[in-house]
C-alpha cells in the first residue's frame, strides 16, 4: 500500500521483503544450533521448517514483484548481494558456546 501519488520503485518493493526473508532464513538455518541444541533434532527441524515457511511467504511475492522488471539472473544476483550484505549482521549466531 502506498499513499496516493507515491510510487515505490519495483527495486525497493523487491529488496525490502527479500532482506527480511533473508534474516528469517538465516535464523531458520542456524539459530537451532544455539537455541535448540538440547532438543531432539526433529524438534529443531520442525521449528526451522516453520520459520522457513514464513520466509517463503515473504520471498515468493518479492520475487514475483521483482520479476516484473528483472530477469531470473538479476533476481539471483540481487538475492546473493543481500545475503552478503546482511551476513555480518548475523554473526551473533557464531557465539554458540556461551
Amino acid at each position: 500500500m502506498t499513499a496516493p501519488g507515491l510510487q515505490v520503485p519495483v527495486l525497493w518493493q523487491t529488496v525490502t521483503p527479500l532482506s527480511l526473508s533473508n534474516v528469517f532464513m538465516t535464523f531458520a538455518w542456524y539459530a537451532h544450533l544455539k537455541n535448540l541444541n538440547e532438543k531432539p533434532w526433529w524438534i529443531a527441524a520442525l521449528v526451522s521448517w516453520g520459520i522457513a515457511l514464513f520466509e517463503y511467504l515473504i520471498q515468493v511475492p518479492a520475487n514475483r514483484i521483482g520479476h516484473t522488471e528483472m530477469d531470473l539472473g538479476q533476481l539471483k544476483i540481487l538475492q546473493e548481494a543481500i545475503t552478503l550484505t546482511l551476513c555480518p549482521s548475523s554473526f551473533w549466531l557464531s557465539d554458540f558456546h556461551d
